[in-house]
């Protein structure tokens, strides 16, 4: 199955705060108005946002450029050109 284009939400990631236990919904089309975090706008683009459990409470790099192989975090993908 095919999807829209994800969209490319920043060219770096961003620091968020996250408490241990708690579920978070990342965004991974990059049409949130809420990044990092999904508001629904990928309805109907065949991608689904990515649902974790924070495993800490702390600061984390979240990915803003939605290319990381990591996702939700940021792996350095931003500093890479793009295909």
């Amino acid at each position: 199955m095919s999807h829209s284009p994800i969209h490319r939400a920043g060219n770096g990631p961003v620091k968020v705060e996250l408490t241990q236990g708690e579920t978070y919904t990342w965004c991974a089309c990059g049409r949130s108005a809420s990044q990092p975090w999904c508001d629904g706008s990928h309805q109907g683009t065949g991608i689904d946002p990515v649902v974790f459990v924070a495993e800490r409470t702390g600061g984390v790099w979240l990915c803003l450029c939605k290319q990381t192989g990591t996702p939700p975090l940021c792996d350095s993908s931003h500093k890479k050109p793009s295909p």
